[in-house]
């Protein structure tokens, strides 16, 4: 995945094969093997630097996944050349198994294919120590070595409207040519889960989840349909992540002048709206790129739960399956515990949300997906957390008055970790999301019921207060027996900085962390509305398309 493609000459096409065509198996989208026919707004294409690119609506890199494997499965289906899906070792890409036998009515159809629909194609030597570049099929260099190819990978890359994204060859779909030998059809190279299918057998349809870690059985059926595949390939492997996963945030709209007033009761000010410095703060719709993160790089999230008082974001769908507001009254054991104002006191209650899986991610707002990132960065696959120790130390010694709420929270912690475990926790967590356990949060509740009231009823951060999620249930699941010190490519970006600009520039170009917090601890009201039309350009730019949840 790459930034922004320029080119020229757009062209506009009328039908398409890579767009997402009808498969006779899929009784969903009708029948007929062939390309479907463009609706109302046809794709364009267009000549860069990189090749043929084609502009795609509603782009993320799972949708061009399937696109690129729907084109291929529907060129192969229209030549009568039976294939099914393979357990590849990759997850951005996919794999379809054909007989060698049929290797020249396949190279037929993806010589006429990629003829109509200009492409890229690369030859594929699984002993070779990297793999060779793609070239685009318009080179003749890329028709050199097919005949005798193993494995052939072939894409047709795309971007959104705006041209910010681009998708390339990873995204691209792979046919091997299987081998007979005996009553086996033979792999030409390892995949997940065998060297061998029976060369008599007949497909059946395999979940997508089997196909890539970055899907699970509660993505849309729409954007990783099953596939068609061998008995063979329909194995629980040991490395498989089968369970649910939630996403949780906590969010408040600061300008909502309702809040604002009630924030001012609870402190026992009297509320200005003039004056009122929560109703001075621009709002960055940070939330929004959050979610659209997860949409466009963590697709097997079940359910997104947004904890809020009594709020509703005004982007926000709520009539849309997959995300839900989980109001502070529906949370909070103790109701004299509200109205709060304190994140402590809210992330004590988030294992109380109805229905919330037992693995989920703690998302801050200000926290996003960088890239597609499979479930096993967060969570082993016999379930297991994994927390992410900072490379900061939390200061020594008892809480003083000099500590800063952060600090305060963090040796309470470490108080109560010793004194239950004789462990001393020594290290804060990096700002990526927090991988809990809805069972570790309950139990500590349980177990330490007098900070946990006192953390509740706390309405303002309080020198008292535990940090439930940033660490404490994380290194309580860990002294259980449930998490796991991980690492991940991050970055954590302090915007009140003087080479803001910059700093964006470089993570958008990269595009290489997992996960990337924004955060505004030390901003002014001042430097907010500097930072504003940075931030709005980023935000675009990076997560270009927008999820099913916005209005």
């Amino acid at each position: 995945m790459r930034r922004p493609v320029r080119g020229s000459g757009v062209t506009t096409v009328s039908d398409f094969p890579a767009q997402r065509t009808a498969r006779p198996d899929d009784s969903r989208r009708g029948g007929g093997a062939g390309p479907r026919r463009a609706a109302a707004t046809a794709p364009t294409t267009f000549t860069a630097e990189h090749g043929d690119v084609y502009v795609e609506p509603g782009l993320t890199p799972l949708a061009a996944r399937e696109a690129n494997r729907s084109a291929l499965s529907a060129l192969l289906n229209a030549v009568g050349v039976p294939h099914f899906a393979v357990r590849g070792t990759v997850d951005h890409g996919t794999v379809l198994g054909v007989a060698e036998e049929d290797r020249e009515r396949v190279l037929q159809a993806v010589f006429r294919g990629l003829g109509q629909f200009p492409g890229h194609l690369s030859v594929v030597d699984p002993d070779a120590p990297r793999p060779a570049k793609p070239v685009s099929s318009r080179d003749p260099r890329a028709w050199r070595e097919v005949a005798d190819a193993r494995v052939l990978q072939i894409s047709w890359y795309r971007t959104d409207p705006g041209r910010h994204l681009l998708l390339q060859h990873e995204y691209g779909c792979a046919i091997e040519f299987w081998q007979q030998h005996g009553t086996h059809l033979v792999a030409p190279r390892a995949n997940r889960a065998t060297w061998a299918v029976a060369a008599d057998g007949g497909n059946v349809m395999g979940a997508a989840r089997l196909f890539s870690r970055f899907v699970s059985d509660w993505t849309p059926g729409h954007l990783a349909p099953a596939l068609p595949t061998r008995p063979e390939f329909l194995v629980n492997c040991a490395d498989d992540i089968a369970f649910a996963v939630d996403a949780v945030y906590t969010w408040v709209d600061g300008n909502d002048p309702v809040w604002a007033e009630r924030k001012a009761r609870a402190k026992g000010e009297v509320y200005h709206a003039e004056s009122a410095s929560d109703a001075r703060f621009i709002s960055r719709d940070e939330l929004r790129y959050s979610v659209r993160s997860i949409h466009m790089f963590a697709p097997w999230i079940r359910n997104i739960y947004v904890v809020t008082d009594d709020q509703v974001p005004a982007w926000m769908r709520e009539d849309v399956p997959g995300i839900r507001i989980a109001t502070h009254r529906e949370i909070f054991r103790d109701p004299e515990d509200l109205p709060t104002f304190n994140s402590h006191s809210i992330e004590s209650q988030l294992h109380h949300i109805e229905g919330l899986a037992e693995h989920f991610l703690y998302f801050n707002d200000d926290m996003f997906m960088g890239r597609p990132v499979a479930p096993h960065a967060f969570f082993t696959p016999n379930g297991t957390a994994r927390y992410f120790p900072s490379r900061n130390r939390i200061p020594q010694g008892p809480v003083a008055e000099t500590d800063t709420p952060v600090d305060a929270a963090c040796k309470n912690n470490r108080a109560l970790l010793h004194k239950r475990f004789g462990k001393v926790i020594t290290q804060p967590m990096e700002h990526i999301p927090y991988a809990l356990r809805r069972s570790a949060m309950e139990e500590a509740e349980l177990e330490f019921p007098e900070a946990w009231a006192r953390t509740s009823a706390s309405r303002f951060r309080a020198m008292t207060d535990l940090s439930p999620t940033s660490s404490f249930a994380l290194y309580y699941a860990a002294l259980t027996g449930r998490a796991q010190p991980g690492s991940m490519p991050f970055t954590y970006l302090q915007l009140a900085v003087s080479d803001l600009a910059d700093r964006l520039q470089r993570l958008l170009d990269g595009r290489d962390q997992d996960t990337f917090c924004l955060n505004d601890a030390f901003s002014t009201p001042e430097d907010i509305e500097a930072q504003q039309e940075l931030l709005d350009d980023f935000f675009t730019s990076y997560f270009p398309t927008p999820s099913p949840f916005e209005r």
